[in-house]
């Protein structure tokens, strides 16, 4: 580089916004994290080794996805290579892919391609990926703030660890606006700037840093398997047919192991909910009759109160429905469909028609109307069907709530 480029550059760095300069360039210069970071963490470590593995870095904006990655690109002697997946198409793979490997076959060098915003990219463009990622030319590092398990292919998603970052605390914002005003070098530290505490406070409070990282939280986010799942994947089919087909062989523990599946993976409650209504109809129907009502009171209440503890709702809903008798003899509707299919329809009898619609003549050749009302027990043995239509899809099961139906009818049968 000439004098000329150096100075350049130079002035280029000076001008950068401060965030740009106070950007971390090791490891120890990171601030937060400590849950990926700390001693004999798994991404430590695989710093620490120099070996690094393709990785998917999940979390929000501005808490160091992209610096981390930058960091590990220059802990390695690896080559770095970085996208903008808003702004780099398959042309731009194409091309770096093929110098990945050139570089890896004429010199041994392996290259680290970090990809911002991964997730804007579509199914084809991450299949790219997938050759050069298997045979080691490319170790992955993809940044995004969308659930990969939804928005990354499986198997890509197969072949990283995903990292899930958080939110910095007020703490280590207050630490990093104090690393500004005292770092000569790159901050303000040059210049007579002094801030109070409770400034200071304010601004990291602004910033929206106050998610507290709770030991549980910590354990949880050191790494997160990554379990094939998105939206519309066979795994998420499967999964979903997997925990309805639970509850309707009435095994609680396996319906709340899919439930807690599609959770962890970032399934859409209002999806789950709208499956466990038409499983209240459909499985479990008139045998236990308030399992509809219960269900809705548990979306409705998850509403109300969200994430993370609406999965108590979830959890009462589905074991609800896992722990109450079945009948799926609301299905005797679709018989019924498939008939007036078949047979085409039958007007009914004359004496249910609306008699304001019939002739006089018409009206007075017709048997009159039982109202069940005028009768004892406000029933009276009365034909409902066309006369050709033999009826008989509806068969209450003998147990539940059901129970009670048999008898009902039963009884009607017998007075005929």
């Amino acid at each position: 580089m000439s004098l000329f480029e150096h100075s350049r550059q130079e002035q280029i760095r000076r001008e950068a916004p401060l965030a740009e300069r106070l950007r971390p360039r090791t490891l120890d210069e990171v601030v937060g994290q400590e849950h990926l970071l700390g001693p004999g963490k798994p991404l430590r470590v695989a710093f620490e080794m120099r070996r690094p593995h393709s990785m998917i870095f999940w979390g929000p904006p501005g808490v160091g996805k992209t610096t981390l990655a930058a960091v590990i690109a220059n802990t390695t002697s690896a080559h770095f290579e970085t996208l903008n997946a808003v702004l780099a198409g398959v042309a731009d793979l194409r091309k770096l892919v093929t110098e990945a490997k050139d570089r890896r076959g004429m010199y041994g060098v392996r290259t680290i391609l970090t990809i911002d915003e991964i997730h804007r990219w579509n199914k084809a463009q991450q299949d790219g990926l997938l050759p050069v990622v298997e045979d080691g030319t490319i170790t992955l590092i993809g940044a995004t703030t969308e659930n990969p398990f939804f928005s990354i292919i499986a198997p890509l998603l197969s072949r990283s660890r995903i990292f899930r970052f958080e939110t910095l605390t007020e703490t280590q914002i207050e630490a990093l606006l104090q690393q500004a005003l005292e770092d000569e070098e790159r901050g303000y530290g040059k210049r007579t700037i002094v801030a109070d505490d409770a400034a200071l406070h304010h601004l990291a409070d602004l910033s929206d840093g106050v998610q507290r990282i709770t030991l549980a939280v910590a354990e949880e986010s050191i790494q997160r398997r990554a379990m094939q799942y998105d939206k519309s994947g066979d795994e998420h089919y499967n999964t979903i047919s997997a925990f309805i087909k639970s509850i309707r062989g009435s095994d609680p523990d396996a319906a709340l192991y899919y439930l807690a599946k599609m959770v962890a993976a970032g399934e859409d409650p209002r999806f789950i909910f709208r499956r466990l209504l038409i499983a209240s109809a459909e499985d479990v129907g008139l045998a236990s009759p308030m399992a509809i009502a219960v269900v809705m009171a548990c979306a409705q209440a998850f509403e109300w109160v969200g994430m993370p503890e609406g999965q108590y709702h979830l959890a009462e809903a589905t074991l609800y429905l896992a722990t109450s008798h079945k009948s799926n003899s609301a299905g005797a509707y679709w018989e019924a469909l498939k008939y007036l299919e078949e047979h085409g329809y039958t007007p009914p009898p004359a004496y249910l028609r609306d008699q304001k619609t019939m002739l006089r003549d018409e009206r007075g050749n017709i048997p009159a109307y039982k109202y069940p009302h005028d009768y004892p027990d406000g029933w009276v043995a009365q034909r409902y069907l066309p006369d050709n239509v033999p009826g008989g899809w509806y068969r209450p099961k003998g147990y539940g709530f059901e129970q009670r139906i048999v008898e009902f009818l039963s009884r009607r049968k017998q007075t005929k």
